[in-house]
């Protein structure tokens, strides 16, 4: 590297002026010439002259300003005259700025100066800040400039020929230790430092260079050229993008003698080099507004509002809404504040102003809200609307966040609970906001919750301490760690006594923090998981929250140890599957937590794949697409505590990803803890007290007992935005109760009455909602000194307007009775016209208060779809009539316009303001075809669909295309089309337009695709007329037979009946001549849904009829063949409707050997009916013995019912050319026959294709249907039957569908949906084989194997396919079910809750010595003698049942006691008979079934059993046999339960816990446990065994020390004074002390049940004992 000599920094010598030439320009848009740009230009000569030494004085000579827009580089600049003179006396103010070794200092200029013009002259000050080092001419540093301190690279070389010194300078934007940027609207979008690695959403740079002449004292600027380049695009930078270029060129023009001379105004500090944001913050980029006088253009603005959206939303509403806003934010408070006194008592103007004032986003906004609140002039719903708003639009600062606090104790605030929930959760977010903004954000911010929080949790109030947890969570301040870990049970002595819902919230809360302080909440939420003692869910939740903080691979792979060990499945479930659903990810944020995760899922064991749903789960699904920096992620997750139906917890997420950086748009949380429980358990347990305190007395044996804690009937949601919590709720037992009091209550009556009245009366209201959906701006100064923008704009205004009127004839009197109404005739009219506009702006370019240059994509929506309805019921003549009728002055329905232009404006002549499109329009015509495809009726493209096909028709629209560049141009770039639907009939006609032309030619990328024009209008147009005149022509006779005359005749009569409801009987010569003009067009005309002619119809029609009959006879022979059954089916039948009197034993036993059967043995039974038909014609009996014969018998007897139809269906159209357009649908009912019939018809007088639908009911067991269409029905016809009879000894449903003619378009949709269930079916895991089964025929079979089961088979012409065993959610109700639910009577409620807790309940089974539990883990239980175990029982402190063990020593038989509600029941054998006592008295066999007379506990015979049902109570069924006990628990009590049957809980791995909570190691310990003691050996059970803690006799040397030994688990022993008969020995686990100790054995054993385990060893325990006649 060559080294310059010393080279001195530039200076301007004292006595000289220096002159230079000046122009700077900024100019926006796409970098392709031949599109448009906008820009600005200001030129002007310099005058640089010192006025002490290092302070000089710079004046602008001669200042022009110019706007640009247009197609560059054609066009040219246009100069900005008005704005020129505005601003000259600002531009020729001098100003001074000191200046030494080449850096500039401070600025000063006069106050007249404002800082939009004050930073164009830091521009000019920009480009001689050189910091020049004399001994280096290539190095790097972070120099000052006007866009911030940013890194700065130098190079400089010497011209000796010219004595030239070269100085290139470039700056990097992307790399300044402290930037100059504004960002508004973006405090919840977190960056994403991934996505940014893979691709630039922008990028900026700038490059300077200048030509200097060395002198004696100094360097002299011949000339500084600077070249800023940023480019912008949200789908990535390298996709293409858009750019801003400031150029500036300094160019010397000489010296002058004549000094500068400074203003006499005072010169005030005004800062430094660096840009200073002025007016623009304020200043919205969309529009700009000359201001002369505030108040009165918000007067204007507001008067344009009111007055244009009332029937419907005006156009440019939202444009007129975001004007009101930039016009409030002009506004002082003290004229905001007059504004609302005029305008409170008009309610229109004051909705909008309250919508509005949110949206100022200072502190001004809460302010005036405050203020008005508390003076009463704005009601609670107004106050929490505009508050929610003001969160979210308030600009954060310490002024907002001291409002926010003052509203939290104001005791008007406090009394309203919603109120209070808002601003404490709004505190939190603005807490939030402003630290995203400061680093150093305070900790004093935060300290009123902390105390809040403290002092709650002192005085237990839940509520409060929730709340207090829910602010923090949402401000995330990493100094609310601390006081947040002071209640995480594990890491706070005290906090294992608050309730399980304040830790859930106290880790959620961690979830923000994490986002800054990812670490120190990875440590706590580590040790939270790690901790096994505490409750799964508090463990999940914690899992949740660390693996948001993105786990390194270490952590993650001690996760999967972790899981590789766990005891608990919810837990290991619930990481594993978010493990393993994160190995999917594809977002670059998260892509190192999946590459850990598929580590980790390798390690783990593939059995976790194989839980069930039940168990608690993570869903984890997202898309990322990296070259457009483009994507979106959702997360779901639910827990449960036990594997119940109804998980305790879901959680979702969705996030999107955009422009490098992430947000969290939506998150919802549901907690449904106890809301099962409530739902299906009885309204109040019963507190019965002898039941609990003999339960009680029973558990108080078992050593150190322990309630599972209540599960409080509880709900709970919250919802979060961007992250932020803006709202929750909670239900508890309160609030049930008090719902249900209201509902049953007196006032519901009233308040009904009320509504009735007020509908009767009629009503109308107007309603409308403006919104500021977005408001996202990025505002940086150029090196120009204008300041560049980006920003992203969206407003909507909806509204509404309803009128609904109602008249009653005759009138009802004052104090009607609702049933009077049934006796009237009610008209009822409604209008209902809602409508939308919705704007959406990006910019990017200048936005000053006083000059606007930029590219702007503007997105217009405007929909609007009224709805005009008549209805009228007629209760007495039992008529319906409802009319859909036309809006007038509505065409379009909907237009989207999105167009991309330049704008150039400035306020000094807004008239002036120049708009280019981004892509020119020249006459170029391109031809394009466009589609529309006309459709003719709705009933024409049924019909269509079935036989025909659709007709198109095509027009050419011309497109204009830029001359430029049409060689380059790709068609898909630019099109236009246009599609049509018609619906002749009704006379509707919807249109939908399409244009777009873009500019996706150049470069194919999503940005150049949305920059250009997109237009899309959806039009409609109808052509009805309503008239009464016009009803009586609309019915159509149709003449065929005689008899089809007839029944056409009853529709007419019906249908003009409904129409006209004062018409009389018609004149049958109208009638006849109606029909002779029907014949007479039948005989010329044809169809117009179809082409055929008239002979071809009947031809093919006849055709049909011989298909028909030769079909017919095909299938006659097809059923002869299936006639015969195999020896299975040829069993003894059973019908449907005979209940079983088998055993739940039996049942079960059947089902299972139903599902074992072999599949060749399914497939050999055969469906057998076991009915016969009720209509017994002898014609068709002669016949046939068929089905199919004695419906043909019935139909040809009466092709038509000539009866007047139950139910006439009429849609018409009225139209103004009188044309009878329409459909009719009549309903037949025969009573005599059991035939139901259905004709529709169309209206036009020559239209003879018709659907008719037959169905008859040809017994109790077989319904038969023929459904015929076509010209006269007699086209195509096909036949469904559905019976039901046996398969084997299953009862079985079938049905049966066949068919002769099918169009094709059906025929090809058969196929497909053939290929379909195919599929389907290999994924259902169902069985197919080819079969040669019968033609054009379908069959589905179903047989009930079980009362939870069915067998499947489907059997089509080529296929058969079939599935046994498959389960069903509910039972179905008969055989046991049938029985059980007779205790319900008619309560469908309760029937239904019964199905759905018997399908899910818990069960457990006990064989001769192998029990089965709730968990289904087998084990052989040794039963001591006369002694009872706890089998189940309700383990809560509600102690709602206890199911009791005992064997019998004389019998060597069962006993079994339960105590519920109460009653006391004993179940237990007596010469090989099962016999029930209650509260000790036997109840005779025949007695049975009990019925509990005030509680739903019913005791039935069951097989050659007894069983006991109390679903309400938690338990399902207790039953016993001579063989066999089983003891089911309701869904709902699953967790709740203990004892030798298990907790339910779905944990296999923690199945033996005793009752201390501790887990035995083995089953005989466990067991043993649940033995309930006797209290001394004259116990009249005859159980002489208690528990004992034993003493192990041997030596033990445990770590080098001699050791005594005692068992910390119980140990069954017999009672002093009696000796055992017969042992067991069982493993245990023991607590040793040092041999030398002295500790007494009752001092020692008191809590040897707590001690740890210090080894196992194996001992006896006693299962009989004989006692002493002394003790006896």
């Amino acid at each position: 590297m060559t080294m310059l000599p010393l080279l001195p920094a530039p200076e301007f010598a004292v006595g000289k002026t220096y002159m230079y030439n000046y122009e700077a320009v900024l100019m926006g848009g796409l970098p392709e010439a031949g599109l448009a740009r906008a820009g600005v230009k200001l030129s002007s000569k310099i005058l640089i002259s010192a006025e002490a030494p290092d302070t000089y004085l710079l004046k602008l000579v001669d200042p022009k300003l110019f706007e640009y827009s247009g197609i560059w580089p054609n066009d040219p600049f246009f100069p900005a005259t008005k704005l020129t003179t505005a601003l000259a006396a600002q531009l020729l103010m001098p100003i001074k700025f000191q200046y030494s070794n080449g850096v500039v200092g401070k600025v000063f200029a006069p106050a007249g100066v404002s800082t939009t013009v004050l930073n164009i002259f830091r521009g000019i000050l920009n480009l001689l800040q050189l910091n020049i080092k004399k001994t280096q001419n290539v190095y790097e540093l972070q120099e000052a400039g006007a866009q911030g301190v940013c890194r700065t690279n130098y190079v400089i070389s010497e011209d000796v020929k010219t004595e030239r010194i070269h100085l290139t300078k470039t700056k990097d934007l992307d790399h300044c230790q402290e930037r100059i940027l504004k960002d508004i609207g973006l405090a919840y979008a977190e960056k994403c430092a991934q996505c940014e690695a893979q691709g630039k959403a922008m990028k900026g740079a700038v490059a300077l260079n200048y030509i200097m002449k060395p002198a004696a004292t100094g360097a002299l600027i011949l000339e500084a050229t600077s070249t800023e380049l940023v480019q912008f695009s949200p789908f990535n930078i390298m996709n293409g993008a858009a750019q801003m270029e400031a150029k500036q060129i300094l160019s010397y023009a000489g010296i002058s003698m004549s000094p500068v001379a400074p203003i006499s105004a005072a010169y005030i500090p005004r800062g430094s080099l660096q840009y200073e944001f002025a007016s623009e913050l304020l200043q919205t980029p969309i529009q700009l507004l000359r201001i002369t006088n505030t108040e009165a253009q918000i007067v204007e603005v507001l008067n344009h509002l009111v007055t244009y959206n009332v029937v419907k939303v005006h156009e440019d509403a939202p444009l007129k809404f975001v004007e009101l806003i930039q016009l409030l934010r002009m506004a002082s408070f003290e004229r905001i504040e007059a504004l609302w006194t005029q305008y409170k008592a008009k309610p229109a103007y004051r909705h909008w102003i309250l919508n509005a004032v949110p949206a100022i986003g200072t502190h001004v906004a809460l302010r005036f809200i405050l203020e008005k609140f508390h003076s009463n002039d704005i009601s609670v719903v107004e106050a929490a609307q505009a508050l929610i708003g003001s969160v979210h639009m308030v600009t954060a600062d310490l002024e907002a966040i001291r409002l926010f606090k003052s509203m939290i104790s104001h005791h008007k605030i406090q009394a309203n609970a919603v109120l209070r929930e808002v601003v404490m959760l709004g505190f939190g977010t603005m807490v939030n906001k402003y630290c995203a903004e400061m680093p150093a954000c305070p900790a004093d911010l935060v300290k009123p919750i902390h105390d809040l929080l403290i002092q709650s949790v002192a005085r237990r109030d839940i509520d409060e301490a929730i709340i207090a947890l829910k602010v923090l969570g949402n401000a995330g301040h990493p100094a609310s760690l601390k006081p947040i870990m002071k209640i995480l049970p594990g890491l706070s002595t005290g906090a294992a006594a608050l309730p399980m819902n304040i830790h859930i919230e106290a880790i959620f809360a961690l979830r923000n923090i994490a986002k800054k302080e990812p670490k120190l909440i990875q440590n706590a939420a580590v040790a939270l998981f790690m901790d096994k003692a505490l409750n799964a869910e508090i463990r999940m939740a914690a899992a949740l929250v660390l693996f948001e903080t993105r786990l390194p691979m270490g952590l993650v792979t001690s996760l999967a140890d972790a899981v590789l060990k766990e005891s608990n499945l919810q837990v290991a479930s619930f990481v594993y599957s978010y493990m393993k659903a994160m190995t999917k990810n594809t977002a670059p944020d998260y892509a190192s937590v999946a590459t850990a995760c598929a580590v980790a899922v390798r390690m783990l064991s593939p059995k976790f794949d194989r839980l069930s749903l039940r168990f608690s789960r993570s869903l984890y699904l997202d898309a990322y697409h990296n070259p457009w920096m483009i994507g979106a992620a959702a997360s779901a997750f639910y827990i449960n505590d036990a594997a119940t139906v109804m998980p305790k917890a879901v959680v979702a997420k969705a996030r999107t990803y955009f422009a490098g950086a992430y947000a969290d748009v939506l998150e919802l949380g549901v907690r449904t803890e106890g809301i099962q429980e409530a739902i299906l358990k009885m309204p109040e347990a019963p507190a019965n007290a002898d039941r609990i305190t003999k339960i009680k007395h029973y558990i108080k044996a078992i050593s150190n007992w322990r309630a599972s804690p209540v599960t409080q009937p509880l709900a709970s949601v919250y919802v979060k935005f961007f992250g932020q919590e803006i709202g929750f709720a909670s239900i508890d037992k309160a609030v049930i109760d008090q719902l249900i009091q209201v509902a049953t209550g007196p006032s519901v009556g009233t308040y009904g009455r009320k509504a009735l009245e007020a509908l009767l009366s009629g009503f109308s209201f107007h309603y409308a909602k403006p919104m500021l959906i977005a408001e996202v701006r990025r505002i940086m100064p150029t090196t120009v000194g204008l300041p560049m923008e980006l920003s992203f704009y969206t407003a909507a205004v909806a509204a509404a307007t309803v009128d609904f009127q109602t008249t009653v004839t005759p009138p009802l009197p004052e104090n009607f009775a609702a049933a009077q109404l049934l006796k009237s005739d009610i008209e009822i009219r409604t209008a209902v016209t809602p409508s939308v506009s919705m704007y959406t702006y990006a910019v990017m370019g200048v936005n000053t208060a006083w000059i606007q240059a930029a590219i702007m994509s503007r997105a217009r929506i405007h929909t609007i779809v009224p709805a005009k309805i008549e209805a009228r019921i007629d209760f007495i003549k039992g008529n319906f009539k409802i009319q859909a009728l036309p809006v007038q002055g509505v065409d379009k329905i909907a237009t989207a316009i999105v167009e991309t232009f330049a704008i150039a404006r400035n306020v000094e002549d807004l008239a002036a303001a120049k708009l280019t499109p981004m892509i020119p329009m020249k006459s170029t015509t391109l031809s394009h075809e466009t589609f529309t495809s006309k459709i003719n009726s709705k009933l024409a493209s049924f019909a269509s669909s079935l036989g025909g096909g659709l007709s198109t028709s095509s027009e050419i629209i011309p497109v204009d295309l830029p001359e430029n560049i049409i060689k380059k141009i790709n068609l898909n770039a630019a099109f236009a089309k246009k599609m049509c639907g018609e619906l002749e009939t009704f006379g509707i006609k919807a249109c939908t337009e399409i244009e777009s032309w873009n500019a996706a030619f150049i470069k194919d990328s999503p940005l150049y695709a949305i920059i250009g024009k997109h237009v899309l209008i959806v039009e409609i147009e109808i052509e009805i007329q309503v008239g009464e005149k016009a009803a009586e022509k609309i019915i159509k006779v149709i003449t065929m037979s005689q008899e089809e005359e007839t029944v056409e005749k009853n529709v007419l009569l019906k249908l003009r009946k409904i129409l006209v409801p004062g018409l009389k009987n018609a004149t049958r010569s109208s009638s006849s001549s109606s029909s002779s003009r029907s014949l007479k067009s039948r005989s010329s005309s044809s169809s117009k849904l179809r082409s055929s002619s008239s002979s071809s119809s009947s031809s093919a029609s006849s055709k049909s009829s011989k298909s028909s009959s030769s079909s017919s006879r095909r299938r006659s022979k097809l059923v002869d063949i299936n006639a015969p059954l195999s020896h299975r089916a040829s069993a003894k039948s059973r019908v449907l409707s005979s209940s079983s009197s088998s055993s739940s034993s039996s049942s079960s036993s059947s089902s299972r050997s139903s599902s074992r059967m072999s599949k060749q043995e399914f497939y050999g039974l055969k469906f057998s009916k076991n009915h016969v038909h009720q209509h017994s014609v002898s014609t068709a009996r002669a016949s046939s013995r068929s089905s199919a014969s004695s419906f043909k018998a019935i139909y040809n007897k009466a092709k038509y019912l000539a009866i007047p139809p139950v139910v006439t269906i009429l849609f018409r159209a009225v139209r103004a050319d009188h044309k009878v357009q329409g459909y009719q649908a009549a309903a037949y009912w025969d009573k005599t026959t059991s035939r139901v019939q259905l004709i529709l018809a169309n209206l036009v007088e020559n239209d003879h294709w018709r659907i008719c639908a037959d169905a008859v009911l040809l017994s109790y067991e077989k319904v038969m249907a023929k459904i015929a269409w076509g010209i006269d029905c007699k086209e195509y016809e096909t036949q469904l039957f559905a019976e039901t009879g046996l398969v084997g000894k299953d009862h079985a449903m079938r049905l049966k569908f066949t068919w002769d003619k099918l169009p094709t378009s059906m025929k090809r949709n058969a196929e497909m949906l053939s290929d379909y269930l195919r599929d389907a079916a290999q994924l259902a895991g169902m069985t197919m084989s080819k079969a040669k089964n019968a033609h054009k025929q379908l069959k589905l079979t179903v047989a009930f194997a079980s009362e939870k089961s069915l067998n499947i088979v489907l059997e089509t012409p080529k296929m058969t396919i079939y599935k046994l065993g498959v389960g069903l959610p509910v039972y179905l109700p008969f055989g046991n079910t049938a029985a059980e639910l007779v205790v319900y009577q008619n309560n469908l409620a309760d029937k239904i809750s019964y199905v759905l807790t018997k399908a899910h309940a818990a069960e457990c089974t006990l064989v001769n010595d192998k029990l089965t539990t709730f968990n289904q883990r087998i084990y052989k239980n040794q039963m001591p003698e006369s002694c009872y175990q706890v089998l189940a029982q309700d383990c809560t402190s509600d102690l709602k049942f206890i199911v009791l063990l005992k064997k019998d020593p004389a019998l060597n038989k069962k006993q079994i006691n339960v105590q519920i509600a109460d009653i006391d029941v004993d179940l237990f054998t007596l010469n090989n008979d099962i016999m029930v006592k209650i509260n000790g008295i036997i109840l005779p066999i025949a007695n049975l079934p009990y019925q509990h007379p005030t509680n739903k506990i019913q005791i039935k015979k069951l097989g050659e059993g007894i069983a006991l049902h109390a679903p309400s109570h938690g338990l399902q069924e207790v039953s016993l046999d001579t063989n066999t006990l089983k003891v089911k628990v309701v869904d709902w009590m699953r967790g709740q339960t203990c004892g030798l049957c298990g907790k339910a809980d779905g944990e296999v791995r923690q199945e033996y816990q005793t009752p201390n909570g501790r887990l035995a190691s083995n089953s005989v310990s466990y067991a043993q446990s649940w033995v309930i003691p006797a209290e001394s050996c004259r116990d009249t059970s005859k159980c002489y065994m208690k528990h004992e803690s034993v003493k192990l006799e041997k030596q033990i040397i445990l770590h080098g020390e001699a050791s005594k030994c005692y068992s910390v688990e119980p140990v069954l022993r017999c009672l002093t004074g009696c000796i055992p008969v017969r042992t067991i020995p069982v493993t245990v686990g023991f607590h040793c002390l040092p041999a030398d100790s002295n500790m007494s054995r009752a001092q020692g054993l008191n809590s040897i049940y707590e001690k740890s385990e210090d080894l196992q060893e194996t001992t006896d325990a006693h299962l009989a004992c004989r006692c002493s006649a002394q003790c006896a």
